[in-house]
């Protein structure tokens, strides 16, 4: 009788064992569902960080097609690609150790944000800048028509031989050369310097060049001292520019001699073109340098 009560006690006693089990499956369902929340928020974010990058690497690309002159930012473009992706191991290494606070992910999607905006509008302001030039060098070759007077389908610039400008050694323009003169600057610049185009010209270029027979330094003289006359020419409200064109291209008129240094050559070969060289050339340069300066600072935050 003693031994059927102490049995009965036993099966009524709680189930302490069984209890201890089921909450340490719950901690364990809870740890598992931390651990998925996170990788999830992981995964989330490394794929905005890799779709961003791939924006900026096909923005890459458009920039690198856009314009010769920009071939100077490659390096910069590249260098910030490195740093985007060294910030990408940093921010996997971040999750990795669940060290990112949900006030960190939220300012880093805040930057991703910023950037994406800041790029686009960059992109907008590049093929404006892309579509003026073309139109500028549209309207000179659509000027210069009827003209023995070629201007270049990439450039814009023009070419005066210094044989038709000057004699020998002689930085004095010909009376010749000033009836050409007083034909071709108030063309060439008359577009440059009109309301249109006007704001976004950042210098007009006025280059002079020699071929490689003598010194350098006394060729760079010369050069100089030609491209100057040419741009005193232009100055001159006798030969054709208003004096409201005169003040504007005083705002942006560079003068440069380049002596020998950048000679052309003959079709097919090594040998200088001693006649093509002696020249002096118009040119202009659009506000990029601003452009590429803006898309660095864009491409450079962390």
């Amino acid at each position: 009788m003693k031994n059927k009560k102490k049995t009965k006690a036993v099966f009524t006693e709680p189930g302490y064992w069984q209890s201890y089990s089921d909450m340490m499956a719950a901690l364990l369902l809870i740890f598992i569902l931390i651990i998925a929340i996170t990788l999830a928020i992981y995964k989330q974010k490394r794929t905005d960080l890799e779709e961003a990058q791939l924006q900026l690497n096909a923005t890459r690309t458009e920039l690198e097609a856009s314009e010769a002159d920009l071939e100077a930012s490659k390096a910069e473009l590249e260098a910030s690609e490195e740093e985007l992706r060294n910030s990408l191991k940093e921010l996997e290494e971040a999750y990795a150790k669940a060290t990112m606070t949900q006030e960190e992910l939220d300012a880093a999607y805040l930057e991703i944000d910023e950037a994406r905006a800041e790029l686009s509008a960059t992109k907008n302001e590049l093929r404006d800048i892309v579509g003026i030039r073309t139109d500028i060098i549209g309207e000179l070759q659509t000027r210069f028509s009827n003209s023995s007077m070629k201007v270049d389908a990439q450039t814009g610039s023009i070419t005066f031989s210094s044989d038709v400008l000057f004699r020998y050694n002689s930085a004095t323009l010909t009376a010749e050369s000033k009836d050409t003169l007083k034909e071709i600057i108030p063309m060439y610049l008359g577009v440059l310097l009109q309301s249109s185009f006007r704001p976004y010209i950042a210098e007009i270029i006025i280059e002079g060049h020699t071929d490689t027979d003598g010194g350098y330094e006394s060729n760079m003289t010369l050069s100089y001292n030609r491209a100057n006359s040419v741009a005193r020419f232009c100055l001159d409200d006798a030969n054709g520019l208003t004096e409201s064109q005169i003040e504007q291209l005083q705002k942006v008129l560079t003068v440069n001699g380049r002596s020998f240094s950048r000679p052309i050559y003959k079709a097919d070969s090594a040998e200088v073109d001693m006649a093509a060289s002696r020249r002096v050339e118009i040119k202009f340069r659009l506000k990029e340098d601003e452009m590429i300066n803006k898309i660095t600072e864009v491409l450079n935050q962390e």
